[in-house]
């Protein structure tokens, strides 16, 4: 089996499509073509139906085309890795830890290694762990606890949070015991959401209405114009919206707080980019890092 078929297999699989594959790989469809017959014919199976849908025996290979593409992208880095922090480093991470927690490390880290190209991707805890899993950045700020077989997580900060409700309310009681309460959330997969839910089925609020939107301005917007609740890191207001915006009603310490963690994949290389600006979060945030399997 040649790791060049291999390779050509696993953009084929990913992209849908020779077509589609031959010009992300800057050739011809014939050459793409050749590539996975020669494979098919090395292994003694057909890999796709009518060029385009993996078969079984596809979908078997699939994971191993896709560990030798991060394999290799790795061996680069390692190689081009001479403990000075430089190149590109890909990050993902929640929005509120981007706006609350990260912005005074990321100014020293640019300010302290100015030949690292940083990228920060914001998304949901669930989009990001499997972006992270499938290499596709280098790891992630997310909502903790994360137990995957294949990332290592470590606890870097640690939020309390508070349910939001409009001004006038002056009462966790008030702002959950309306009739047709609705929580303001962002979209399925942000670990905020599902903590409210849970917290609210304790409280005897087990299916609330659900309004779902895209950022977190809208959220709040929403919950300062009466539509409904919503849970999010007590430090947002003040620092990031202002004070008086909506209502802020404490939690008891065992139910608010929450771990934010940093995920990555357990047999990517560690650059010396990321190991730097790692250490910069650290030293900002310190909560005594507890690595977790």
């Amino acid at each position: 089996m040649n790791v060049a078929d291999l390779r050509v297999f696993g953009v084929v699989a990913r992209l849908g499509g020779m077509g589609r594959a031959a010009t992300q790989l800057h050739t011809v469809q014939s050459n793409v073509s050749a590539h996975i017959r020669r494979l098919e014919a090395d292994l003694g199976e057909t890999l796709f139906e009518r060029g385009v849908a993996l078969t079984a025996a596809g979908e078997r290979l699939l994971p191993f085309a896709e560990a030798l593409d991060r394999l290799l992208a790795d061996a680069a880095r390692a190689v081009a890795d001479d403990g000075r922090p430089r190149g590109r480093l890909v990050l993902g991470t929640l929005e509120t830890t981007a706006a609350l927690r990260l912005p005074d490390a990321v100014a020293g880290f640019v300010a302290a290694y100015p030949e690292v190209d940083l990228t920060l991707r914001t998304g949901t805890t669930c989009e990001l762990v499997a972006q992270v899993a499938a290499g596709e950045v280098e790891g992630a700020f997310v909502c903790g606890p994360v137990r995957h077989p294949d990332l290592v997580a470590e606890t870097v900060l640690e939020e309390e949070l508070a349910l939001l409700s409009a001004p006038g309310l002056r009462s966790v009681r008030e702002a959950i015991g309306a009739p047709g309460l609705r929580i303001v959330v962002l979209r399925a997969g942000c670990s905020y959401r599902q903590v409210l839910e849970q917290w609210l089925a304790r409280h005897g609020v087990p299916q609330p209405r659900v309004m779902e939107f895209g950022t977190l301005e809208a959220v709040v917007s929403c919950v300062a114009a009466g539509l409904g609740v919503t849970m999010l890191p007590r430090g947002l207001l003040g620092p990031v919206w202002q004070s008086g915006r909506v209502a802020m009603h404490g939690l008891p310490p065992r139910e608010g707080r929450v771990e934010t963690q940093f995920v990555r994949r357990r047999d990517a290389y560690v650059s010396a980019a990321l190991t730097a600006f790692l250490d910069m979060v650290r030293t900002r945030h310190a909560v005594g890092v507890r690595p977790a399997a």
